[in-house]
């Protein structure tokens, strides 16, 4: 397989390489392709437009996606990675995401990367966070990487943004100052309610435990050093977010 001369790749994908040509992006297919990009074609036909839009496949048998512009919200500046408009931002987007896909749940045809996980209530992104969220300017302006949705709870996407952007990761930078339970409050309110503080908190430490042993098997397979230091990560967040005053904890 070979790309054009003017291929871009993008940063940041562990899983699979993203090439980007002109205003599309070409990345590895899958059996789950068909089912993401059904996802992808009922999200715009919602409204939402902030997604990427399949365009098919190339003569590699890569997807072809619209290229989704915007500056990943992890790589933002402090007062925007860690602005209330913006985390606001990312819970509606996220409710109305959720809302549309609630007809693809009960479909036995469509083949999902990720497992099932019940109650499936929606079909959920599942890595619904700051480095797959786009900004421009001061706004958040687009979500992307759906390779692994697959049906599962409300609260099971809701606690892993909340994990990323209120937020609980230990590797979450320039965290002074922030208040979290007044943070996922709003988070909470700007999604729409359904799930109390205490909810989110005890399923994202369920999360974390699915995202250690998924990254362990990411790191036996690979050889990749820095999958194991995640896998510790998660587990500590883990262990924090059961602990007596997950509130408190220091990451700074």
């Amino acid at each position: 397989m070979s790309d054009a001369p003017d291929d871009e790749v993008l940063v940041g994908g562990n899983v699979t390489p993203v090439v980007r040509r002109g205003d599309a992006v070409h990345r590895q297919a899958g059996e789950w392709t068909p089912a993401v990009h059904l996802l992808l074609r009922t999200l715009h036909h919602a409204g939402i437009d902030e997604v990427p839009e399949p365009r098919g496949f190339d003569q590699f048998g890569r997807e072809i996606l619209s290229f989704v512009p915007g500056e990943t919200l992890a790589d933002a500046a402090p007062r925007v990675l860690w602005s209330v408009d913006v985390l606001r931002s990312a819970a509606r987007l996220l409710r109305r995401i959720h809302d549309a896909s609630v007809p693809l749940v009960a479909d036995p045809s469509l083949v999902w990367r990720s497992p099932r996980r019940e109650p499936a209530e929606v079909i959920c992104h599942n890595d619904f966070a700051t480095y797959n969220l786009l900004v421009r300017g001061e706004t958040l302006s687009g979500a992307i990487d759906f390779d692994f949705a697959s049906p599962g709870s409300r609260a099971w996407d809701l606690s892993y943004l909340a994990y990323r952007i209120v937020p609980f990761a230990e590797d979450a930078p320039h965290t002074e100052g922030l208040d979290r339970r007044i943070r996922l409050d709003a988070l909470i309110r700007a999604y729409g309610g359904g799930v109390a503080a205490d909810e989110i908190i005890a399923t994202a430490a369920d999360r974390l435990d699915d995202l250690r042993a998924f990254t362990l098997g990411r790191r036996r397979a690979t050889g990749r050093v820095d999958f194991a230091e995640h896998a510790a990560m998660y587990g500590r967040d883990a262990e924090r977010l059961r602990g007596p005053r997950p509130w408190a904890i220091s990451l700074s």
